[in-house]
């Protein structure tokens, strides 16, 4: 690794005789860690290994051929860098009651997945990207992680900045020069320049403009990025505190945890160095909307008239169906949780949607395809299908969207396929063959298997 002779320069100004420890650090295997879903995988599983400052976080002492595990299709667990995960204790410090979330850059979804998790029940997280490709990856990695309280957009932060007041909690982990990522993203380093610095920084301030807006007063917003340098980190917290009146709030953890405060200013900011921490470089600081207290949305389960013709027996596929509502969504049936249908529909009004709630089914004719992302939801009822269990090699022909065998006894209609018990999607049981209903843009593409059957259980 070849590091930009301006970087060194200036980082080393910003941090003396500590920066030879950072530039070993750079020069060093990039840690791998995974958060598990409690949702999916029992507490009696866990790895030995922890990140400090998240319940879910570990560490694996390899990495894993993800793309043949089965689980992470499942949604069994999300690949999250370590050091993002300390987003965890803000929303442990300061989110105690249900509230209408907003993560603006949240593509590929890592701090989306995390919040779905972490959130207060009856708490609703939209999530937003602006490029519309990586949107489906977000709306992709969402529904893996199978939370029915959620609606992804796509669209630009000043869209989204003309609905007043309407979220509690608004996280920006945003675009930045990614000089925390050198080590794992060689690519950024090729990208990097001063002028790309002072770039980010003013893009940065522009979205925080763009999107306060839509914060209530009392609000938080949590601001961050992946490097290291001041101008996209103290200079713009700074800014956000005198020129729109933010207040910067404290969080409070182990001293032995090794995060590093500020280097500029005394505002309380969080910083993670490679040489300190098992994590890559990242940036955090939580800022209060100060006119006014912090506001929380009491949901009220309004429910507004619906028109759709509902086929009979679908809401059997739902848990606690009297919860959600069904909508007629692009030729496709969705669950949207009642209590945020005003809010739904002041979005799909004017926003982008590109997925919300729980997806059920296309009707064709007189039959109700289920879609995929029903079997991944944790709202699914999965008594409402028979199942079968699957092997590792059937599994991986399933995620090809290849045919699958089914035992002859396995009677005509849709079968839920599980592997380890965690479902991976449907197929639709003919006499003597299937027809695999895994999505044709989420297939696993590489036709080579790995050596060994990569898995959490055999770390």
């Amino acid at each position: 690794m070849i590091l930009p002779p301006d970087f060194i320069r200036r980082t080393k100004a910003l941090l003396g005789a500590d920066y030879d420890s950072l530039e070993n650090a750079l020069h060093e295997d990039s840690p791998v860690s995974i958060r598990l879903n409690r949702d999916k995988l029992s507490e009696e599983f866990s790895l030995s290994e922890k990140v400090v400052w998240s319940e879910t976080g570990f560490y694996l002492p390899e990495r894993l051929a993800f793309t043949f595990d089965p689980l992470f299709h499942a949604g069994g667990y999300y690949v999250q860098e370590a050091s993002s995960m300390f987003l965890e204790q803000v929303i442990r410090a300061y989110i105690t009651e249900p509230v209408v979330c907003l993560d603006l850059c949240a593509a590929p979804g890592g701090k989306s997945t995390h919040l779905a998790a972490l959130l207060p029940e009856n708490s609703l997280l939209v999530s937003n990207e602006v490029i519309r490709s990586r949107s489906y990856i977000l709306a992709e990695n969402i529904s893996k992680w199978g939370s029915p309280d959620t609606i992804v957009l796509n669209n630009d932060p000043a869209e989204i900045g003309e609905m007043s007041h309407l979220f509690d909690l608004i996280v920006a982990d945003l675009p930045c020069s990614g000089e925390g990522m050198f080590r794992k993203d060689p690519e950024s380093i090729k990208e990097w320049s001063v002028n790309n610095v002072d770039l980010c920084a003013a893009r940065q301030r522009r979205i925080i403009h763009d999107i306060w807006e839509a914060l209530k007063p009392g609000g938080l917003l949590v601001y961050s990025t992946c490097t290291f340098n001041v101008e996209e980190n103290e200079e713009n917290i700074r800014y956000i505190r005198e020129e729109l009146g933010a207040e910067v709030l404290p969080v409070s953890f182990p001293s032995d945890w090794a995060v590093a405060g500020p280097l500029k200013y005394a505002n309380p900011v969080y910083r993670f160095f490679p040489h300190k921490v098992r994590g890559e470089g990242f940036f955090l600081a939580v800022l209060q909307k100060t006119d006014g207290p912090v506001s929380v949305r009491k949901n009220k389960n309004r429910k507004t008239k619906n028109k759709t013709i509902i086929p009979s027996g679908i809401t059997d596929w739902l848990l606690n169906a009297d919860r959600f509502q069904i909508e007629n969504r692009k030729e496709a049936l969705v669950a949207i949780p009642s209590g945020f249908m005003e809010i739904y529909s002041q979005l799909a009004d004017r926003l982008k949607i590109v997925s919300a709630g729980v997806p059920l089914g296309e009707v064709k004719g007189k039959d109700c395809v289920p879609i995929h992302g029903l079997a991944l939801s944790t709202a699914f009822d999965r008594s409402s299908f028979p199942s079968q269990e699957l092997e590792w090699e059937q599994a991986i022909r399933f995620l090809r969207k290849e045919s699958v065998v089914l035992p002859e006894e396995i009677g005509k209609g849709y079968v839920l396929l599980t592997y380890e018990q965690q479902p991976l999607g449907f197929v639709k049981h003919l006499v003597n063959r299937s027809n695999n209903l895994y999505p044709q843009e989420w297939r696993i593409r590489s036709g080579h298997l790995p050596e060994k059957i990569p898995s959490l259980y055999f770390l």
